[in-house]
């Protein structure tokens, strides 16, 4: 294995990577608590993530221009302290209100965070090594999502707000970062009007849009098949616990650690195209596979396949959308494809609930596969055979 992840750079990226995950995944467990602590309905309660989650469809365009124009620690910084009070002040909430005010503030600084590290990645790094830096951050990004919601539930058990402690860790790391990071920052000596000329052309490349496309396909999925009706049928189906659910999407995070931790080596010998290709068939395999599992067990086999599937398409996304910007661009690239993935996962719910409602639970993983299909035919006939990461 390559020992790029010992970089002091890419480790303080991986911190960068594990924040902007942390706001959700941590207090999944203390939603229960929350509710009944504040009061809030089961209608309700989805509006804690939601305060969250909307700045970064509103500001996401904003922070990639300003971190092209101004560069990158100057935005980055800021976040993290931002990111940090503003979590930790919600441990003081004693109302809806002020919860849901500081959350969409706490969201103010997350933005940011899920724009940046895809791109600091892409400024750091070229060819292979960039293809194996990101997914070394898959990987942990994977690991976050699975480790961070046991501890959000071991904090909880002292009291709802406890899990909002964690988000100290963000004003640590910002200080790392400023007095020990040196990254390389954009360059640029066009207007404001040049550049995003240069920019809106750029993304209205075919390779570009082939490449937003996957994102807000592979985001549907995720979002609707498996975040959202993916523990419904294991309970109506199974009579499942919580925490054997837990348990199959911890499979799932174990399998995309593993995939990404290969992608560099994977990218090289197969190329982009073949590791779409590939990602979009376990897509396909795991929509067929869950809802025709016979047992609850079995269906870690299905669900290891969609881990798998995130490990390579994702990674590989964001490393082909880095090298087809140039670093006085790539920011506003990362947060074009950061506004269709919020874009995506506002709508996969909504989509797949009509869908559930009209036509039922088949139809929902019905939908998954024909969206895992169009993937695959965006992976054959929109990225050149062969594709390699460019050493841009």
């Amino acid at each position: 294995m390559s020992k790029l992840y010992l970089h002091r750079k890419l480790q303080f990226v991986f911190g960068v990577t594990l924040m902007a995950v942390l706001g959700v995944s941590s207090i999944i467990p203390a939603l229960p608590d929350i509710m009944q602590g504040l009061h809030m309905t089961p209608a309700t309660i989805g509006t804690v993530i939601a305060a969250f989650t909307l700045p970064g469809v509103l500001f996401s365009p904003l922070v990639g221009v300003l971190a092209d124009r101004l560069g990158r620690k100057k935005i980055l910084v800021p976040s993290l302290f931002l990111f940090g009070i503003a979590g930790f002040c919600c441990f003081f909430a004693r109302d809806v209100r002020t919860l849901l005010v500081l959350r969409f503030v706490q969201g103010m600084g997350a933005a940011p965070l899920g724009v940046l590290y895809g791109t600091m990645i892409g400024d750091l790094y070229s060819g292979r090594d960039r293809s194996t830096a990101m997914g070394y951050n898959a990987g942990v990004l994977s690991l976050g999502t699975a480790i961070f919601p046991a501890i959000g539930g071991a904090l909880a058990m002292l009291g709802w707000n406890w899990p909002f402690v964690l988000p100290l860790l963000a004003i640590p790391l910002g200080l790392a970062i400023t007095l020990r990071m040196n990254n390389p920052e954009p360059r640029s000596k066009v207007g404001l009007g040049a550049y995003m000329r240069d920019t809106l052309q750029q993304m209205r490349s075919r390779s570009a849009l082939v490449l937003f496309a996957t994102t807000f396909l592979t985001f549907v999925i995720l979002y609707g098949p498996i975040v959202t009706y993916l523990p419904i049928l294991l309970n109506q189906r199974f009579q499942s616990t919580p925490a054997t659910i837990g348990s199959v999407f911890l499979a799932a995070s174990l399998a995309t650690a593993l995939a990404s931790f290969r992608l560099g080596s994977l990218a090289e010998r197969f190329g982009n195209r073949a590791l779409l290709a590939t990602g979009a068939l376990f897509y396909g395999l795991c929509m067929v596979g869950v809802p025709n599992m016979p047992g609850f067990w079995l269906t870690i086999l299905p669900v290891s396949c969609f881990g798998i599937a995130q490990g390579l398409n994702i990674p590989t996304v964001m490393t082909m959308l880095t090298s087809l910007a140039p670093m006085e661009q790539r920011g506003a690239f990362m947060a074009a494809n950061g506004m269709i993935l919020r874009l995506s996962q506002t709508a996969a719910p909504m989509l797949m609930g009509g869908i559930y409602a009209w036509l039922g639970m088949e139809a929902v993983y019905m939908s998954g596969l024909l969206c895992a299909v169009a993937i695959l035919l965006l992976a054959i006939f929109g990225v050149e055979p062969g594709t390699k990461n460019s050493p841009v």
